[in-house]
């Protein structure tokens, strides 16, 4: 998506939009989030990676057992495609996303020195801890890992976020809503926290009243945004 007159012969900053789920999809679909975004003068990329749904059972099951993988691939070599067009601000380049989005978001900044400032929307940060604590701790067994925590251990944490935390340079919001309990704010403390004892510039944002659905009023849907686009243009060249 492009900002208002758009003028493709200008370098523009690029925000990357990480979905949920991750078994889900962006879609031919009105998203007020990405709307806003562009309105404020980004460009927003948006992509489907290895493990959404809509592209058949094989590439939606590409995941299993290995989340988050090779979809970090696939969205940094997308964001490297649409770098290619020419109208990319390469010193301006900026992500986020909530849920499975946070977690990638997460994972990114963790692996990657190339953004600016990112935004960490109610990620899970600790598999161990996000099976024994959150609301939909059942479904999890042998399913999003093979086996138990404690039987596993060393895979539940090679797929968590956290592990990667040493590695964060880049300015970091952390949101989470008060009342969420599939990514409890337990998760999201557990990032802000190890970035404070890091001194790595980051903030913590908890919207009142808000589940994991962390935008369901429009006034948590502005209060979210509006605080993102703050954090991004802070950092902005």
């Amino acid at each position: 998506v492009k900002p208002p007159q758009f003028d493709p012969n200008k370098k523009y900053p690029l925000v990357i939009g990480n979905h949920g789920g991750p078994i889900s999809n962006y879609g031919e679909r009105f998203s007020p989030e990405i709307q806003l975004y562009a309105a404020a003068g980004y460009v927003v990329f948006y992509p489907n990676p290895r493990g959404s749904t809509g592209y058949g059972e094989e590439f939606g099951n590409l995941l299993y057992h290995n989340y988050p993988g090779n979809d970090y691939d696939d969205i940094m070599s997308g964001m490297d495609a649409l770098i290619e067009k020419g109208y990319i601000d390469t010193e301006n380049l900026f992500v986020t996303g909530g849920s499975a989005g946070g977690i990638m978001t997460a994972w990114m900044i963790g692996k990657s020195d190339r953004f600016k400032a990112s935004a960490v929307v109610k990620p899970v940060m600790n598999w161990y801890s996000k099976t024994l604590v959150a609301d939909n701790w059942y479904g999890y067994y042998n399913s999003r890992y093979e086996g138990l925590p404690w039987t596993n251990m060393e895979h539940y944490m090679k797929f968590s976020p956290i592990s990667l935390v040493g590695n964060v340079e880049c300015p970091t919001m952390v949101m989470v809503g008060m009342e969420d309990l599939r990514t409890p704010t337990s998760e999201a403390k557990q990032l802000y926290h190890a970035l404070k004892y890091r001194k790595i510039e980051t903030v913590l944002v908890e919207i009142p009243g808000s589940y994991h659905n962390i935008s369901n009023r429009p006034s948590q849907l502005i209060t979210k945004v509006a605080h993102i686009i703050a954090w991004f243009d802070k950092y902005k060249g």
